[in-house]
């Protein structure tokens, strides 16, 4: 049986179920060609000249690495000319980014996460992109930071990039979940898996548990039941993995099942959280539903979330569908 790639995929969806229109296939194409030339500058390494700080601060006040940057940069040229956007909007930026004038505008939005996990580069852990597509507001011409306050319900596609062993490409189009694996030796993206589905229940859970002393009384309770094991409430042991890369996290958990958790904290909790909601709780939230799965802040799903702001932040907890209405249930309880 030939190979699909993801160009043949797309155009699959486009002619043979109008899922989606030939812009969006465009404007996804381009996406994942600007995931392999940030594969490769990752892929070289110190050999780049691309590893450590880049001496600046992006909006949210973390110290940018280069790679951090130059991601960023790759995205944005990738993305100006196509004719597919009405303009981005990134976690590296304070404000979108509009298409030049030279440029035709198409009626769509990008909002990327150029480099997630990026503490990790350094060390030779899998690193990633989250993307979001979202439609343009009607009749708006110039999109302000307004436009993009749009609920992840909203969401026309979202997909992640995973640099790892492999470069994979994690992709929804609101229909199922697709994983596309990069073909270094053609250059190329190909469907290597579809129609993904996280099992209900999970005896795995992600958490940096060195936060435990400050998060809220119902994820304290929650993880303590978890790590009671067979003999706790809960009446089985638990495994913990923690990666600190939420790509890799999300990754792990779309192909063999858990719980993916990051709670609010007394230390941030004048900021809502610590994940973005546009970057990546919404994206994320839209393929692990897409897969079966669920995703809540505790008391709200996520999806159903209206944006206040562009670099707003909230709690996340996304995976299994029955792990993930369990923390609900504490929080209820509570």
């Amino acid at each position: 049986m030939a190979r699909v790639s993801l160009s043949r995929y797309l155009i699959e969806q486009q002619r043979e179920h109008g899922r989606i229109d030939a812009d969006l296939r465009l404007l996804i194409e381009v996406v994942a060609r600007a995931c392999k030339r940030i594969a490769i500058a990752i892929g070289k390494g110190e050999l780049g000249g691309v590893l450590g700080s880049a001496g600046s601060e992006n909006v949210q006040g973390e110290v940018q690495k280069k790679l951090d940057v130059l991601s960023n940069e790759i995205l944005l040229e990738a993305n100006e000319w196509g004719g597919h956007l009405a303009a981005m909007a990134s976690e590296e930026m304070d404000h979108p980014h509009p298409i030049p004038n030279r440029f035709p505008k198409g009626e769509y939005l990008l909002v990327f996460d150029p480099l997630d996990g990026s503490s990790n580069i350094d060390v030779n852990v899998s690193v990633g992109t989250i993307f979001s597509v979202l439609r343009c507001p009607e009749g708006t011409v110039d999109p302000t930071e307004e436009a993009f306050l749009q609920p992840g319900s909203k969401q026309v596609a979202a997909g992640y990039a995973v640099y790892g062993p492999t470069t994979l490409l994690a992709l929804t189009l609101g229909d199922g979940v697709a994983i596309f694996t990069l073909d270094r030796e053609q250059g190329s993206f190909v469907l290597t898996s579809e129609n993904l589905s996280i099992p209900a229940d999970a005896s795995e859970f992600a958490i940096n548990m060195s936060n435990q002393r400050h998060w809220e009384a119902p994820m304290q309770r929650y993880v303590a039941d978890l790590l009671a094991g067979a003999e706790g409430p809960r009446g089985k042991n638990f495994n913990m993995r923690w990666v600190a890369s939420m790509v890799a996290d999300v990754h792990r958990i779309l192909t063999r099942g858990g719980v993916f958790i990051y709670p609010i904290d007394a230390r941030i909790a004048k900021q809502g959280g610590k994940l973005r909601l546009l970057y990546e709780a919404n994206p994320m939230a839209f393929i692990v539903e897409q897969a079966g799965g669920a995703a809540t802040t505790g008391t709200e799903r996520i999806l159903d979330l209206q944006p206040t702001s562009l670099h707003q932040r909230v709690p996340v907890v996304l995976g299994a569908k029955n792990e993930v209405a369990k923390v609900a249930e504490y929080y209820r309880e509570a």
